[in-house]
């Protein structure tokens, strides 16, 4: 059975209140480290006790540097900056910003398996789980543009089949047409030389006709001249 909400008030009892306020002070602690860690951020976290005891974490800079930051930029917000705070302003930020390239350089020679010598089994596990996240996006991103890459490959081979199709059907639409053209050209050229050799036949026929007809009348004609030129 699940735990019952805690009421968000105070504690009367002492040794109860002692004792969560040591549980959440020491959760507090540890997502403070990993906001740190984890963003870069620039952090710090003060706790007194009700027992006046002092409880302090700040990332990487220090206390002291991250609430002199602290008030600069409530100075800036406020709208009271005088030149020489702003000009402080802008050094910190550009000495922060080399920070960040110099960390992030770090890491990346970290990444490549350089700078190792210093790190601890910890440092190296925390490597390890980003080399292997990131190897699994990287795998990730690879499988889905080679699926997207293939699905567009069999896009552009159904619209070839397609095409190849509709080409087979009018080659083979053209290959019939011009079996009925050739059927078409040969009947045509037999009906002409059908008409051609009996157009040659009447030719020669009446021609024969016209030659033995005139021969009688080309022997009367010679024999009349014939007795005429013996009668002078």
């Amino acid at each position: 059975m699940g735990r019952g909400k805690i009421a968000i008030e105070r504690i009367d009892n002492a040794t109860n209140r002692q004792v969560t306020f040591s549980k959440r002070r020491g959760g507090l602690m540890k997502k403070a480290r990993e906001l740190a860690i984890l963003c870069d951020a620039d952090l710090a976290l003060i706790v007194f006790s009700s027992t006046g005891r002092l409880y302090d974490f700040a990332s990487s800079r220090g206390m002291e540097a991250i609430l002199e930051r602290y008030q600069e930029a409530k100075q800036e917000h406020c709208g009271v900056l005088n030149p020489t705070s702003e000009a402080k302003l802008w050094q910190r930020e550009v000495t922060t910003l080399r920070q960040q390239v110099h960390n992030l350089q770090h890491n990346n020679r970290k990444l490549l398996g350089e700078e190792l010598s210093g790190s601890t089994v910890r440092d190296l596990q925390f490597l390890v789980n980003q080399l292997e996240t990131s190897l699994h996006s990287v795998r990730k991103r690879k499988e889905q543009v080679m699926a997207e890459e293939i699905h567009e490959l069999n896009q552009k081979g159904f619209l070839i089949q397609k095409e190849n199709i509709e080409l087979g059907k009018k080659v083979r639409i053209t290959h019939e047409q011009n079996i009925e053209l050739q059927k078409k050209l040969s009947g045509a050229m037999r009906s002409s030389e059908q008409q051609a050799s009996g157009s040659s036949s009447k030719a020669a026929a009446g021609l024969l006709l016209s030659t033995r007809a005139g021969e009688p009348r080309i022997f009367i004609d010679l024999e009349l001249r014939q007795q005429e030129h013996e009668d002078e």
